[in-house]
């Protein structure tokens, strides 16, 4: 078998076809380089090199394995470059998961600093409800997530990423939507509202579930959904109105008017980053550090 060190060697002596020439390229002395080819010919058992006093030339089999050795040459040098990559978290896989809301106001930010941070990685997205992600992060499958404030375990970190406010979203031929300025919460008392699973969107759920509590507003939930979408869906099909966060008002329904919401706390919706604690992938911890 042979080393890279005695392709090297063999490569230059074939470019320059002169062992002193290829030695100064390689800054050795040329007794070294001499005994590279020798080791290299008898491991190949092969002659690679004619060289007399006056010249040196390639040997058939030394032109057919010229081309090979440079082919290895290179391979080791992308080897090299990409390991590099990897460690330095330049390159390497970065797999992401968020929520469905949560690609219309922070994911395409998050996108664009990963590209940054990790230019040469392979980012993997899956859209999942903030409890599957929790799973996907604690047992490997995912990397990073965007995720609702919920309890995490003491494996897992957190970082608050965007805050957002509440939109009232209403048929367009429904009364309130006709009414000048924004809403307050106390319109939506007696209202058919569509609302938010407590299972799968529990987080929403609960938000809710408080802001009417705190107003002593009492609506009639029709239907329990858990993405943001479906709601709107059910809003354009005139099943009820619906409170959404912000950026739901970029998912366009030509049957659905976005109003505004007085509230006490004016962006009550968070959306945080989520990651184990313990995750070694260099490419994460890029990203992390330009967030």
């Amino acid at each position: 078998m042979f080393t890279l060190a005695q392709l090297a060697s063999f490569v230059a002596v074939a470019e320059e076809l002169h062992f002193t020439r290829a030695a100064e390229r390689l800054q050795m002395t040329q007794p070294p380089l001499s005994r590279q080819i020798q080791v290299l010919e008898n491991g190949l058992g092969v002659q690679l090199l004619d060289r007399t006093n006056r010249s040196v030339r390639l040997t058939p089999a030394g032109r057919a394995f010229l081309n090979e050795a440079r082919r290895i040459l290179r391979q080791a040098e992308h080897a090299t470059l990409a390991v590099r990559q990897v460690s330095a978290g330049e390159a390497g896989s970065l797999a992401i998961g968020f929520t469905a809301a949560s690609a219309y106001s922070a994911l395409g930010t998050l996108l664009d600093v990963a590209r940054a941070a990790v230019p040469r990685a392979e980012i993997r997205l899956q859209e999942l409800v903030t409890r599957d992600q929790l799973e996907a992060i604690t047992e490997g499958s995912l990397d990073l997530g965007m995720i609702r404030p919920t309890h995490i375990g003491p494996d897992l970190r957190t970082r608050p990423t965007v805050r957002e406010g509440l939109l009232a979203a209403l048929p367009s031929d429904h009364p309130l939507a006709a009414r000048e300025g924004g809403l307050r919460v106390a319109d939506f008392d007696g209202q058919q509202v569509l609302m938010y699973s407590p299972v799968e969107a529990r987080y929403f759920h609960e938000l809710l579930v408080s802001i009417f509590r705190a107003a002593q507003v009492t609506p009639e939930f029709t239907q329990y959904l858990s993405q943001v979408h479906s709601i709107l869906a059910m809003v354009n099909a005139g099943w009820g109105i619906a409170l959404v966060p912000e950026a739901a008002a970029q998912m366009q329904f030509a049957g659905i008017t976005f109003k505004p919401l007085t509230l006490p706390k004016p962006k009550p919706v968070e959306l945080n980053l989520v990651w184990r604690k313990n995750n070694d992938n260099p490419a994460l911890h890029a990203l992390l550090s330009r967030l």
